[in-house]
């Protein structure tokens, strides 16, 4: 007889293969409690027809997501590296994808469309890891819990109020730029809408003007004259005029060439024609302007040919590279917790590392010149009897450990 007995699961508490928590039934919720926070409808609702409405905004999300660059793990274990390698590329994500990059491309791409960014990671039968899935934000409720930092993450349930998952540890949680008591993030498009309104409404007067312009209106104007038979027969004459005049316009939409010819006094003026078209172009860059400074991706990185020097782009492309690196350390916490479980419930113990891709040549030509530097001046330090001074080299090469 065995000495400890084997405690018997509780069935209500095993969650059933591949059952993902933050899908929601509908999208339909009422918020039961002030510490209960979810993104609006109309705010999402806006962020997507703000980024189908304006090609630069979906051009510079998808510069971003392709700019973070690739990743590589790194583990003491080579056999917990080969693993960890493979999950990387071979993981299911979502219904059509394989591969981790791909979730986190998702992922980065609802941290800056919507402020915040959810994920779940789905087990199979076995307790290992079976697929990561990128939840819609919009099936999901922000709560507060006892204390300031305390967060936790549950699931719309319609008019009821929301419900908790079983397992909070297997969701993935991201907010961008939080205010300060907040327990949601900040879109990059949240100071946008006012500014993508009126350069909505310049392109919609600049295709309202081409318009007027390409299909030309005409006034046609019989003046009759002062005998008696003009005056008597004018109506007519008019009637008559208008449709032939109908008739030679059809013909030319059809691309036949057909005469006008009358009688009378008649005057043909454009409708139209003495108006000015506003210059658009000057008001139209100042929107756009806006819109770039806030997405911070260099301009020529998105067509437009705007005068810049080379030490300008130099600059414009050194401030990328920044916030492609901000970005990367919101990524890190999650990748590593994703790594950190697949190893886990493998049987690994090893602590998994991060190595990103540099950012650009530039930063390695950058590196390799400051350790040149380093080494010269840790050789003098030494020629004189000093303790050389450590300095950090290449903060795109640096390895993130957990």
């Amino acid at each position: 007889m065995p000495i400890f007995k084997r405690r018997k699961k509780n069935k209500s508490q095993i969650l059933k293969p591949l059952d993902i928590q933050t899908r929601s039934v509908n999208n339909f919720s009422i918020n039961h409690d002030f510490n209960q926070s979810a993104i609006n409808e109309s705010t999402i609702n806006l962020y997507k027809t703000m980024r189908s409405s304006i090609p630069i905004i979906d051009a510079a999300f998808g510069k971003i997501e392709r700019l973070i660059g690739g990743f590589t793990f790194f583990c003491d274990d080579p056999k917990a590296q080969r693993f960890l390698n493979d999950f990387s590329y071979n993981v299911k994500v979502g219904a059509s994808r394989n591969g981790l990059e791909h979730f986190i491309c998702t992922y980065l791409d609802s941290l800056l469309m919507f402020g915040n960014a959810i994920g779940e990671i789905i087990f199979d039968d076995g307790l290992n890891i079976a697929a990561l899935y990128n939840a819609d934000i919009s099936d999901i409720v922000l709560v507060k819990g006892k204390n300031p930092l305390d967060l936790k993450i549950c699931r719309k349930n319609g008019f009821d109020p929301p419900i908790e998952p079983k397992f909070p540890e297997r969701i993935l949680f991201t907010a961008l730029n939080p205010m300060p008591g907040k327990i949601g993030g900040q879109s990059v498009l949240n100071s946008l809408p006012f500014v993508t309104n009126i350069l909505n409404k310049i392109y919609n007067a600049i295709g309202e003007n081409f318009d007027r312009i390409g299909n030309v209106r005409f006034a046609v104007t019989y003046k009759p004259g002062q005998n008696e038979v003009d005056q008597a027969y004018a109506r007519q004459r008019a009637e008559l005029i208008a449709k032939e005049w109908a008739q030679g316009m059809a013909a030319t939409k059809r691309g036949d060439i057909r005469d006008f010819v009358t009688i009378g006094d008649v005057d043909i003026k454009v409708i139209g024609a003495d108006n000015q078209i506003i210059d658009y172009e000057i008001p139209a860059r100042q929107m756009v302007e806006q819109i770039i400074s806030k997405l911070s991706i260099p301009p020529f990185m998105l067509g437009l040919s705007w005068s810049t020097t080379e030490r300008m782009s130099e600059q414009q492309a050194q401030i990328l590279s920044s916030e492609l690196a901000y970005y990367r350390r919101l990524l890190n916490p999650i990748i590593l917790k994703i790594a950190t479980i697949a190893l886990r419930t493998s049987g690994y113990s090893d602590k998994p590392k991060i190595k990103w891709d540099i950012l650009n040549f530039n930063d390695q030509i950058q590196a390799a010149q400051t350790r040149l530097y380093n080494a010269q001046a840790e050789k003098i330090e030494l020629e004189n009897g000093k303790d050389p001074e450590p300095v950090l080299v290449d903060l795109s090469e640096q390895v993130v450990a957990q």
